[in-house]
Order: structure tokens, then sequence, then C-alpha cells
């Protein structure tokens, strides 16, 4: 959620949402992305369900390409979550994906199968396990199975390191780019952690290590490496960036070692509209891109009812 890696478009791009019901939450959102310098223009239409057990949302693009996606929750700590995308495109691939998710009191297990099939077993089979090993320190594996037809299977299991500063109570959150909730309940004394680093080891020699610190309630920064050492191969590349939450706005900005610089503005005029603008240089290549955007909210609710009802616990 720091870098702008993760929010960058370029060319022009708006986002219209209607909300026809809070609780349960039942959205519509209409997407439009223009003039992108890589992308033709495209138009999608989405739309989301949620109440305390289940989470639906689903979307089709102007080519006829369907996504959807579904969590049941059956107890708070136990999920399962589906997933499928059918191509109407040779520019997409259809897939479907399950799995189920748990999380103990100091532990998390997950297992996930990707276009599986009956008939002959192919398909890719992830696990994962993660286990707190003190309060701050936790550590874990996930293991992938492929088999891509008779005789033809491939394996390999990555590593997890995970250490935190000592948890603390927090003061009130800040909302990105200053919206607020008002029928949400007063927040209490959140516990986060001011720092986070990570290590994740992946065969062959590949090694991704990322460092996040909470500086202020309204910066923080983020830090990325990732390294391949592998026979023939040798290559990293690290990238550091800052996120800042003011009341009305959200700025990001990073810069890596391959000579690219990149800043995404979200400019909030108010609660129901937002204003984009963002770019990436890539020194290197001499390569730039430029992005702007308008999100509207709507909604066919009235204040005073949103204001007695309370947002559904969304299965995640």
């Amino acid at each position: 959620m720091t870098h702008a890696t993760n929010h960058l478009f370029d060319g022009a791009r708006a986002d219209l949402s209607k909300a026809l019901s809070f609780n349960p939450a039942f959205q519509v959102t209409h997407s439009f992305n223009l003039a992108s310098y890589t992308q033709p223009a495209t138009y999608n239409f989405g739309a989301v369900f949620a109440n305390g057990d289940y989470f639906m949302q689903g979307g089709t693009d102007h080519e006829g390409n369907v996504t959807g996606r579904i969590n049941r929750s059956w107890t708070p700590s136990n999920v399962t979550k589906a997933q499928m995308q059918i191509a109407n495109s040779p520019n997409a691939q259809s897939m479907f994906q399950i799995e189920q998710d748990y999380q103990g009191t100091d532990y998390s297990v997950n297992f996930k199968v990707v276009n599986p099939s009956p008939a002959d077993g192919t398909g890719i089979y992830l696990g994962s396990y993660l286990q707190s090993v003190t309060p701050r320190l936790a550590l874990g594996f996930e293991t992938v199975y492929q088999r891509l037809g008779p005789g033809m299977t491939e394996s390999m299991t990555s590593y997890l390191l995970r250490w935190t500063s000592a948890p603390s109570p927090s003061p009130t959150p800040v909302v990105p780019g200053g919206a607020s909730n008002p029928s949400a309940p007063a927040p209490g004394p959140l516990v986060t952690n001011k720092w986070i680093a990570t290590a994740h080891l992946q065969a062959p020699g590949i090694l991704q290590a990322t460092y996040w610190h909470r500086l202020s309630e309204k910066v923080d920064v983020g830090a990325d490496l990732q390294l391949i050492i592998a026979p023939g191969r040798r290559d990293a590349i690290a990238t550091v960036g800052a996120k800042w939450d003011l009341r009305m706005s959200t700025m990001r900005a990073q810069v890596d070692s391959t000579g690219k610089v990149a800043a995404l503005l979200e400019q909030r005029f108010a609660p129901t509209f937002a204003f984009l603008v963002g770019g990436e240089i890539d020194h290197v290549r001499n390569q730039p891109k430029v992005g702007v955007g308008i999100m509207l909210e709507s909604s066919a609710i009235p204040e005073e009812a949103m204001m007695q009802q309370q947002p559904p616990s969304i299965p995640m």
C-alpha cells in the first residue's frame, strides 16, 4: 500500500460507483480506461455484494471477459474462497481457483488449487503454513506442486520470515484521501506495529526482502529488494517509496535502482469526488508515462439511513 507501483496507471481513467445498499453492502461500478500508452481503451462493469457471511464480486468488460469471486465465512477464522475468469478474447486466459483459509490463534493454514482437472489430476496445487514463533517473529513455508500432464510434474518450496516491532496502541487511524464513514463505530485503541520486515526465499536462488516503517500518523515508508542468484544469472532490483496521508489527499512517491521515478497524487475535493494524477519516468530507456483520472461515488441511500446502519463484517 506504500509504493506507487501498485496504484499507477497511464492514460485517462474514470471510475463511477453507486451504492445501492449499505447493509448488506451492494455497489455497482463503471470503469473506463482511455488513451493509454500500452493498452487499448477498455470498459468494465462490476458489482459487489457483502454481508456477514458472504463477499461476492463480479465484472465483465467490453470484450465479454467475465470475472467473479466469492468468499464464504463459516466461522470468523475459517473462510472458503473461489474465483474464476471466463475468457472471450485471445489476450485473456480462462481460469478457476478455489482455496481454504484457516486462521488460528498463532498460525495460519491455506490450501489452494488452480485449474484442477479431476479426470487426469492436472492443475496447480499450493499449501502454506505460517507460525508465530514469538509475538514478533513468524516463520512459514509454501509448497507449489504443478502437474501439467502425465509424467510432467514440478514442485517448489519457498520459505518466509516476518519480523515486527513490539505491538503498541495507535492513535485514531487516518482514512486515505480524507474520506470518513459517519456510520462507523468510534474507533478504539488499535494495536499496530511501527515497523515490519520480511524475507521470502524461493528456489532456485530468488530472495525478496521488504521493510516497512511508520514514521508518523500520516507518513510511512517502504523498501523492497529482489535478488536473483541463479546459474548464469545475477540480478538485483531495489525500490524505496513513501506515502503521505493528508486530510484530503494521499501522495505516493518512489524510486528504484533501474532508473525509474514515479509519483501518484489522489486529491479528494469532496467525500464523493476525487482526482488522480500520476506519472513514471524511466531514465534509462527514456520512456515517460502519465495518467489522469477521476473517481465519482454516489448513493441511493439517504444519509440519515446510513448513519443508523452498521457496516457488515466482510469475510476477507
